[in-house]
């Protein structure tokens, strides 16, 4: 079996790279001798992973590697989505619609799908038909595909980063000034959205709360690379206490530093989830749905720091949902670690669904 990946790979963007991870090394325990193929951006530090790496934007070399391919699975991520752009979009459309065409097998696998506008849904809804299996991370997407796809099983599953496994052993921060045996640390996962500089001044506050208010050192973790830095560094130069910015690190080390967090403020989606995932409790910023829709299907019991676009809430109800964040530690780690259970079966129903497709 030959199976060709195409997502949002080879950008350097940590949480994309977990998700490449974790599909390879189970697509590889589930499917003895399969072959994968991946299209990417770095095709040399993709190869890294023992895979087949072809570039993203050669098309005749995209063609050939349909043409290679059992099964052409797109995801995961959230790559049906026109918020980013519209070329964003045809381009991981075309990609299914070639397969599609070429008589291929099909699946989204794991994506959110959406904000799509009038034009997306026409685009998804045109390159699409056909696809033969679905699976996404939410409700929501569940329900928008439903709709433009009406011929194709779509399911609701989770995020497959919620079944990666950080390597055993500790991680060394002293040179980070979070070493083993000090005080608990945060870590701060922003990226760059339009309106950012609305909401630095809450997050700064949060930092600043928990630092001062509760001895708590805070490190801000750059997953999306050089500019979720220099977000970073705007949000550290508005507090007054002193959070430090990590170095970007490989993904093993990442999720160390997550898993090691006494709590987490969060951005990016595979933050959240590997707070998650390890049963950090967090305080979400919902720069897109798919952020809102993971605190939903959680059932995050604190509400969102900030949501960009809205306004922002006031210094005293900031510094209440901090403190809440605190003195409820122990029970919102329980409900964590409650829901991880089914959520990682939902997980693990991606690949389920993936062997249907290939008559497993």
């Amino acid at each position: 079996m030959r199976v060709l990946l195409s997502g949002y790979y080879g950008f350097g963007n940590l949480g994309d790279e977990a998700l490449l991870e974790v599909i390879v090394t189970r697509v590889r325990a589930r499917f003895a001798g399969a072959d994968i193929e991946v299209l990417s951006n770095d095709p040399a530090g993709t190869a890294l992973l023992g895979v087949e790496a072809t570039p993203r934007w050669e098309w005749r070399a995209i063609r050939e590697a349909i043409g290679r391919a059992d099964v052409v699975v797109s995801g995961g991520g959230g790559l049906l989505q026109n918020a980013t752009s519209m070329r964003s979009l045809l381009y991981y459309a075309a990609i299914l619609r070639e397969a599609i065409r070429a008589k291929k097998k099909t699946m989204v696998f794991a994506q959110s799908i959406g904000p799509l506008d009038l034009w997306g849904r026409f685009a998804v809804r045109r390159f699409c038909s056909g696809l033969d299996r679905a699976t996404v991370r939410d409700e929501r997407s569940r329900a928008l595909l439903s709709v433009l796809l009406a011929g194709t099983p779509v399911e609701r599953t989770a995020d497959p980063v919620f079944l990666y496994d950080a390597p055993a052993g500790d991680v060394d921060l002293s040179t980070e000034g979070l070493e083993s045996g000090g005080p608990p640390y945060a870590i701060v996962s922003v990226r760059k959205v339009s309106n950012f500089r609305e909401g630095v001044r809450t997050i700064a506050r949060a930092v600043d709360r928990l630092a001062e208010r509760h001895g708590v050192r805070v490190a801000f973790l750059p997953l999306g690379g050089a500019s979720d830095a220099e977000v970073s560094t705007d949000v550290i130069r508005a507090c007054e206490s002193a959070p430090v910015l990590l170095p970007e690190c490989p993904l093993a080390k990442a999720a160390a530093i997550v898993r090691r967090a006494r709590f987490v403020i969060g951005m990016r989606l595979h933050a959240l989830i590997l707070a998650a995932r390890y049963t950090v409790p967090f305080l979400a910023i919902p720069y897109d749905p798919k952020v809102a829709a993971l605190c939903d299907d959680l059932q995050y019991p604190l509400e969102p720091l900030w949501v960009p676009g809205r306004p922002r809430l006031s210094e005293t109800a900031a510094d209440g949902l901090v403190d809440r964040l605190v003195a409820q530690h122990d029970e919102i780690a329980a409900h964590l670690a409650e829901r991880m259970a089914a959520v990682r079966v939902a997980a693990e129903r991606n690949f389920d669904v993936l062997g249907e497709l290939l008559g497993e």
